[in-house]
């Protein structure tokens, strides 16, 4: 069976799909992307669990799933640190109601304001950073925190699993909007992003984790 491989707008209509044909809620797909994330990471520790993992979270469904992976590893006993680059208003739908429920597990959700705050995070007290920033919805240059808070991740020997795309990472064209995430492993969604293959993709994606999240394709023209 020939591998299929998604632009960003097939992967939209695809959860759009999903939702409005299928009555899958954005809520279970987010449950079980954030919940694939998180045993994705418990693999990438297993041999350095001593320290703690920093989630780095924007405003969109990426940041959702970062959420919902973050609170998996918080109830798997790992200590987990999340970063906001977003402030909480702005963060809305599901991903809203998923940072919600992670507020009443951990009181490590850190908001970046920001440059001093960005300056104050330590990445060398973690074993691994999990990007989720920036999704396939990405438009325009990476500006402002995101901007500096990349800079910040690609200058530390840290681990990164890059949650559906790279930060900066366009998931059709694989180009760079100015500065991306360098991700040892990125785990992406349904089936593999076309950015991911070409153009800078293959220098920014790392190993590629593809993570089925109970959507069928077959009646889908790729």
């Amino acid at each position: 069976m020939k591998e299929i491989i998604l632009t960003a707008e097939q992967a939209s209509k695809i959860d759009n799909h999903a939702k409005e044909k299928l009555g899958i809620s954005p809520l279970v797909l987010m449950e079980n992307a954030g919940r694939a994330v998180a045993r994705a990471a418990l693999g990438l520790i297993d041999k350095n669990r001593s320290k703690g993992i920093a989630v780095f979270c924007g405003k969109g469904n990426n940041a959702g799933d970062g959420f919902v992976a973050a609170r998996h590893l918080v109830t798997a006993g790992e200590k987990v640190d999340v970063y906001l680059l977003a402030s909480g208003g702005r963060i809305r739908n599901e991903a809203e109601a998923n940072l919600n429920i992670l507020k009443k597990l951990s009181n490590s959700i850190f908001q970046v304001k920001n440059l001093e705050n960005l300056a104050s995070i330590k990445l060398e007290d973690y074993a691994l950073i999990i990007d989720a920033m920036l999704g396939i919805g990405l438009k325009g240059e990476v500006q402002g925190l995101f901007k500096h808070a990349i800079s910040l991740i690609n200058s530390s020997p840290v681990p990164v699993l890059a949650v559906d795309i790279p930060s900066g990472l366009d998931a059709t064209t694989g180009q760079v909007h100015g500065i991306a995430v360098y991700a040892h492993s990125t785990i992406t969604f349904v089936a593999n992003k076309q950015g991911l293959l070409i153009g800078r993709g293959p220098k920014y994606s790392g190993k590629i984790i593809i993570q089925d999240l109970g959507i069928p394709l077959k009646n889908y023209d790729f």
